[in-house]
């Protein structure tokens, strides 16, 4: 009898509207762009399962020396099995391996010396995500999973992790235990529609096309690191993993699928469960790299030479005009234009990342930006101009988010400008995150209409200034309406404060951009009649 959980040969992986697929009738299916979804696939779980599915298309199409994507399901499991061709019993691609000699799917042999003692009952309790007092995402409650449950956890677990605690060590594509591995990368968006989400398929395909017509030359870029062009590991988990035993960088592809915890599942029954340990040492010999190890999917510093925190950020028009525009950040190859990309094509800037702090998350963030090919290709040939452009819009911004600011610790203070002290801003919090929020969902549509704007000239270039300056009195506007009732203050000073706010609100602003409050010819002969 054939495992059941072996997932080169049975429909374990659930692709809508296909229904379940084995790992090689996966790849075969996206390839034919035929998959809508993964309705079991976790939100957070999506970056790394793409980041997964094209390590391991790329790795496994390399290995044999092929350049078209097959469309046979029967071609991807050969091509599978030619990544692990000492193991005719398949079980690297096995979820459950009862010899612990051997290797399992994402699970490196247990030497013997090596006890795994933390029982894991639950795939999303193996899962990376850690929530502050478990609040955000309740932790070990799928207590009927099944085994693309445990696969997908398995791969956000070891491709994703970061440090958890003594023995629990991270994986080394990102920047420190504490950090998080990010994935910035282009995707294609369906022509003549208006849909925003890239399909799986075609984002695939973008991706292994790019990975394989780039090698040689990502292996010159990053040639310090002396991965090798053939033959180095690229499915760390099949490797013994001897206690205090680390791999080096120069045995490993430099499309290398890794792993970061011993991690073992077993059946009864029907019934998986896992059992996890710890290890004196990270699994990859790369601390001193930060990140930087030539990942297809995560910026890098220039000067810091690390790969990109997100820390308790988000991907909002500041991190994006940085990480895009500034000149500080190295682009990770699949946010570059492929050389098989024209401006004629359509495109999204697909940015994720578990904003992560010390053993605790702030969150899943994750963005999509629309892209013509031609502002894709423009963050190459534009990028200063844009960048000068985008700091403009900031500092516009700035201003009216001080005057929001201010306004609004006037009425905490009483309408008294002198007693206004650090606490009363506390109260203008809310209304400043939401002013944010709205100019973040407009900030980006507006710069390439200014830097079309700047090409036609200063006149065209003034009108478009003038009409973000407008869409943001617009938005402060109406987050200083709707944080003013709110706000604490004496009912008996209320009116003096709110008529004192409203004045010193306009009056920031039309000191700073006198042509927004202009008024208009009709009105001015009105009033001299």
């Amino acid at each position: 009898m054939t495992d059941p959980t072996n997932l080169l040969t049975k429909s374990l992986i659930t692709a809508a509207p296909l229904g379940p697929l084995s790992l090689p009738g996966l790849l075969a299916a996206l390839v034919r762009d035929e998959v809508d979804s993964f309705p079991a696939l976790r939100p957070h779980q999506a970056p790394a399962w793409h980041m997964f599915l094209t390590q391991l298309g790329a790795l496994a199409m390399h290995r044999d020396g092929r350049t078209e994507l097959p469309e046979d399901e029967s071609d991807w499991r050969d091509l599978l099995r030619g990544l692990t061709p000492n193991f005719s019993d398949d079980a690297p691609w096995r979820l459950v391996v009862e010899d612990w000699t051997k290797p399992a799917f994402l699970q490196p042999p247990v030497p013997k010396a090596v006890k795994l003692e933390n029982k894991v009952p639950t795939p999303d309790a193996l899962d990376l995500l850690i929530t502050s007092k478990n609040h955000d995402l309740k932790q070990a409650v799928a207590q009927i999973a099944a085994p693309e449950d445990w696969a997908f956890a398995l791969v956000s677990l070891q491709t994703g992790e970061g440090y958890g605690g003594s023995g629990n060590q991270g994986i080394a594509r990102m920047n420190g235990g504490s950090s998080s591995r990010p994935m910035v990368a282009l995707a294609p968006l369906p022509m003549g529609g208006k849909a925003m989400t890239p399909r799986p398929g075609a984002w695939l395909r973008r991706d292994i096309r790019t990975l394989l017509e780039t090698r040689e030359s990502e292996l010159r870029r990053y040639a310090p690191f002396a991965y090798p062009e053939t033959d180095g590991l690229g499915l760390v988990w099949l490797a013994p993993w001897p206690e205090t035993t680390q791999l080096q960088l120069r045995q490993l592809d430099i499309w290398f699928i890794e792993i970061c915890r011993r991690v073992r599942l077993s059946a009864r029954g029907a019934t998986i469960s896992a059992v996890k340990g710890v290890s004196k040492a990270t699994r990859i010999d790369a601390k001193a790299f930060k990140g930087a190890l030539g990942d297809p999917f995560a910026p890098v510093h220039k000067t810091e030479n690390k790969s990109l925190t997100l820390g308790e950020g988000d991907f909002d028009y500041g991190r994006l005009t940085a990480l895009l525009l500034s000149g500080d950040w190295d682009l990770p190859l699949l946010a570059r234009p492929a050389p098989f990309e024209g401006v004629g094509d359509t495109m999204a800037l697909v940015c994720a990342a578990l904003s992560r702090g010390n053993s605790k998350t702030d969150g899943f963030k994750s963005r999509v930006l629309p892209l013509d090919g031609r502002k894709a290709h423009s963050l190459g040939a534009r990028r200063k101009a844009l960048f000068e452009l985008a700091q403009e819009q900031m500092g516009d911004i700035d201003i009216f988010d001080k005057a929001l600011g201010h306004a609004l610790a006037m009425v905490a203070a009483g309408g008294v400008r002198d007693n206004i002290k650090k606490e009363h801003y506390g109260h203008a919090t809310g209304a400043r995150v939401a002013f944010d929020r709205a100019v973040d969902a407009i900030f980006f549509d507006h710069l390439w209409a200014r830097d079309a704007a700047q090409q036609q000239g200063a006149e065209a270039l003034k009108a478009e200034q003038t009409k973000f300056r407008s869409t943001l009195l617009k938005h402060a506007k109406a987050a200083f309406d709707a944080a003013l009732p709110a706000i604490p203050c004496a009912s008996l000073f209320r009116p003096r404060a709110e008529a004192r706010a409203r004045g010193a609100f306009a009056g920031r602003l039309h000191h700073a951009f006198p042509d927004l409050f202009a008024k208009a010819p009709a009105e001015d002969a009105d009033h001299a009649a």
